[in-house]
């Protein structure tokens, strides 16, 4: 359909070569539109985000790495966030003036597009790629200013060195909170179903993407 977002459906098994691909990308690619102007190509991850390649697991694959969202509960990444849900991740920082926010509003906007019951089956988690800024207070205040503020949508933040692990996990570890993808990456965790979409992609064909993923959770 030609209203469809661009996206790539993906196995777990294939997220390893994509990250691996993800890293070697110019920072054309990565660079947060209306910010930095282009810089030195992204650097791979550390070697603790490298080890265990090859792995199909999701939880070791992903970590258990320990973040906070909004409210101050710490999570684990895979077993408190992603573990047998259909998710919709996404990489902000606060002080962002222009794409953060706009993003924000339309994933705003893809949800209430789905609908209350479409959308009560989708976790949506925005991410910091500003650890050191974006305490818990700082998102909460950011939520809440954005009209996002739900149980089903955490924002999540920790020290560096977490988040820098779980930024790599997603492929988007970047040297800088500005360099980072505004890409949308929707998965069917369970599933093991993933899919890069673009973030100017109509709010409706969005919603209709999260509605194809979340499908299968109603014959678990």
């Amino acid at each position: 359909m030609s209203s469809m977002p661009r996206h790539t459906t993906l196995r777990l098994s294939d997220w390893l070569a994509l990250v691996a691909c993800l890293r070697i990308l110019t920072s054309v690619a990565f660079a947060h539109e209306g910010h930095a102007p282009a810089g030195p190509s992204p650097q791979p991850a550390p070697p603790a985000m490298a080890s265990g390649g090859g792995t199909r697991d999701a939880q070791a694959w992903f970590t258990d790495t320990v973040l906070t969202d909004q409210n101050g509960r710490a999570l684990r990444f895979y077993s408190d966030v992603l573990k047998g849900q259909v998710v919709m991740l996404n990489v902000i920082f606060t002080h962002c003036t222009d794409a953060c926010p706009l993003i924000t509003r339309k994933l705003r906007e893809v949800r209430n597009a789905m609908g209350p019951a479409l959308a009560s089956q989708v976790r949506f988690v925005s991410i910091s790629s500003d650890p050191l800024n974006d305490t818990p207070a700082v998102l909460k205040a950011y939520a809440e200013k954005q009209g996002v503020d739900s149980a089903n949508w955490l924002f999540l933040t920790g020290d560096k060195a977490s988040v820098d692990l779980v930024l790599g996990r997603i492929g988007q570890f970047l040297p800088s909170p500005e360099q980072h993808s505004t890409q949308l990456i929707a998965g069917d965790v369970a599933g093991k179903r993933w899919s890069k979409i673009r973030p100017d992609a109509p709010p409706a064909a969005i919603a209709q993407r999260l509605q194809l993923l979340a499908q299968p959770l109603a014959g678990r």
